[in-house]
């Protein structure tokens, strides 16, 4: 490959400040729902880094606009963020969420150029059920169950992603369930409940379980972003999951935020500031490692 012919380094400063223009897009069509992504850009010349953004609201809730805060500013630094919405109980169960997701990763690297973002190295980034999510998507990313869904413009382009970064995971949905039921947490017992048909999705579509029963997985490098007053998920269970995690051969980091709640890094203040920061920071090592590799 000729000098000129070769890719351009990618380049991101977590310290850099870059006004955000956000927008929506239509990233696939169900008959006649149109699925949005919600597009974080930098106003700049790329091209930039580009990160798929999974939301959570217990596989029941919410939509592209709950991590609003984060993606914006993970856009001000210099990466383009691509909020996504996705099928989710009651209306549909598991594994429907994973086939949107592995859809919508696939067609961000399609299209990743369009937003003055960069294909080679797309990250993930979820909260809660969305860092379950997003995570089990990665760690499969050619399940064909998963891959059900044909993207016509880019038949060939895969659903792995180079890192992640994950706020308050639901990475053992089983452990956090029984966690819900020591503390009296109906919600969650409902949720869990509604999104795992029929309940032994709940042991399947594990990622801690997958890590446990030895399935072959891809393990990108991973960030576990964890509050120690969330009263959803706990520390511990983060711990543990990353020990799986390692023990696989994995890298993973786990950043404890003391005092913090669940959705933490979601409105202003200084817990969010302080995550934010954690995270361009992983971003910014993971990108190095990535283009200090040789390609093969």
């Amino acid at each position: 490959m000729s000098t000129a012919d070769a890719a351009p380094v990618l380049r991101y400063d977590p310290s850099a400040h870059y006004e955000v223009e956000t927008f929506d897009v239509e990233y696939r069509r169900d008959a006649d729902q149109p699925w949005l992504a919600r597009i974080y850009r930098p106003r700049g010349s790329g091209p930039f880094p580009t990160i798929l953004d999974v939301h959570g609201g217990q596989w029941m809730r919410g939509d592209r606009l709950n991590l609003a805060y984060a993606s914006t500013s993970l856009a001000a630094s210099g990466a383009v963020v691509a909020a996504i919405d996705f099928r989710h109980a009651p209306r549909w169960q598991y594994p429907l969420s994973l086939v949107d997701i592995n859809y919508a990763t696939r067609w961000l690297k399609a299209h990743a150029s369009e937003f003055g973002g960069d294909a080679r190295h797309v990250g993930g980034l979820g909260g809660s059920s969305g860092g379950h999510l997003v995570t089990l998507s990665a760690m499969r990313p050619r399940d064909p169950r998963y891959r059900a869904l044909p993207l016509a413009e880019a038949p060939d382009v895969d659903a792995t992603l180079a890192y992640l970064i994950t706020c308050y995971p639901i990475l053992d949905p089983h452990g956090r369930y029984l966690f819900a039921r020591e503390t009296g947490r109906e919600d969650i017992l409902t949720s869990t409940e509604t999104y795992f048909v029929p309940w032994e999705a709940v042991h399947e579509g594990s990622p801690r379980e997958i890590l446990d029963r030895g399935e072959a997985v891809e393990l990108p490098p991973l960030q576990i972003i964890q509050g120690t007053i969330d009263k959803n998920v706990t520390p511990a269970l983060q711990e543990a999951f990353a020990a799986a995690y390692r023990a696989r051969g994995g890298t993973v980091e786990v950043e404890i935020f003391p005092d913090m709640p669940h959705q933490f890094v979601q409105s202003p203040g200084p817990g969010a500031d302080a995550g934010h920061a954690r995270m361009k920071d992983f971003i910014a090592r993971q990108l190095a490692a990535l283009q200090a590799t040789p390609a093969r």
